[in-house]
């Protein structure tokens, strides 16, 4: 059974309620029958006039009254709100009418991510929104039998050591609560160890010493090039010491141009599918996705919003 297929039979362990904003996109609307068919969750295409007036007039002044400090006003939120109903149901989902939340395959990952921030809000003990895929690339011996955590590859343009490792903390914990794996976190450069000047050295030393304040458990090494940590025999040359050993499983990448090259670079040579991007750090559950997605990803997102969820 491949990850994929597991991660639909552990949704189905509990059924959770997910709520799908993009009501006219077809492949939303295909994905939910599907959703529906094989028992993944419960499913809710919100559609415009499944709005209550209402409420709706109470979410806006609450949004109003939360950020009106940021040069935003009454009417600017009217619109955010009656242009779809994408901040209708993410409000909704704070509140506890949903369990989770997937969009993004009609909207932007930055109209996702602010949507999501503002109305589901961020985790304080993560202090951050980030982002990650999991990785399932065929026939590959690495990682935990072909199967990754990527992060971030959508969020954080150029984090620093502290926001590195909630980064590293958040994707590590969806490992292990989505794939039921232990996780083993490479942070990841063009050095290994000082092998070459670089710059992100000292930053990657950093978020390790905080990322073991965090979360003191952890198993997790940097920086390292990406064959030192998921190639073992090539961890044995270039870094014998490290705990992971070459058998890293949660990868995460210095930048955002590294992050969001490293997963399309996978997808493409190898075939491998990408959920994702699952947005970390949120109160709730939310999965973004991307425009260019396919009925199966949106399948597979809501099945690990769900576990998420449980």
């Amino acid at each position: 059974m491949n990850a994929i297929e597991q991660i639909r039979q552990r949704a189905r362990k509990k059924i959770k309620s997910i709520v799908l904003p993009e009501y006219n996109d077809p492949r939303v609307i295909e994905a939910a029958r599907i959703i529906q068919g094989e028992g993944l969750a419960k499913v809710t295409l919100f559609t415009k006039e499944m709005v209550d007036n209402q409420e709706r007039e109470r979410y806006i002044q609450e949004y109003y009254e939360t950020y009106k400090a940021k040069d935003i006003d009454i009417s600017q939120v009217r619109k955010l709100f009656e242009a779809d109903t994408l901040y209708y149901t993410a409000m909704m989902t704070t509140e506890g009418k949903f369990d989770g939340l997937v969009a993004g395959a009609a909207h932007t990952t930055p109209d996702m991510v602010r949507a999501s921030m503002r109305c589901i809000g961020i985790d304080e003990r993560i202090t951050i929104i980030s982002s990650c895929f999991i990785m399932d690339v065929p026939n590959c011996p690495y990682g935990e039998s072909g199967t990754f955590v990527f992060a971030d590859c959508g969020v954080i343009p150029d984090p620093n050591s502290r926001q590195l490792s909630r980064i590293a903390l958040s994707a590590a914990e969806l490992a292990g609560k989505v794939l039921e794996i232990t996780p083993r976190i490479a942070f990841l450069s063009y050095s290994t160890k000082g092998s070459a000047r670089a710059k992100s050295a000292e930053k990657i030393a950093e978020a390790l010493s905080m990322l073991k304040e965090l979360a003191p458990g952890m198993l997790a090494d940097g920086e390292m090039q990406v064959d030192a940590a998921i190639v073992p025999d090539v961890a044995k040359i270039k870094y014998p010491d490290s705990p992971l050993g070459g058998k890293a499983n949660v990868l995460i990448f210095p930048n955002l141009e590294a992050g969001n090259i490293g997963y399309k670079l996978t997808q493409r040579l190898s075939g491998a599918r990408a959920l994702g991007p699952l947005l970390l750090g949120l109160n709730k559950p939310a999965s973004d996705l991307s425009r260019g997605c396919l009925v199966e990803d949106v399948v597979d997102c809501v099945a690990v919003t769900a576990i998420r969820a449980q």
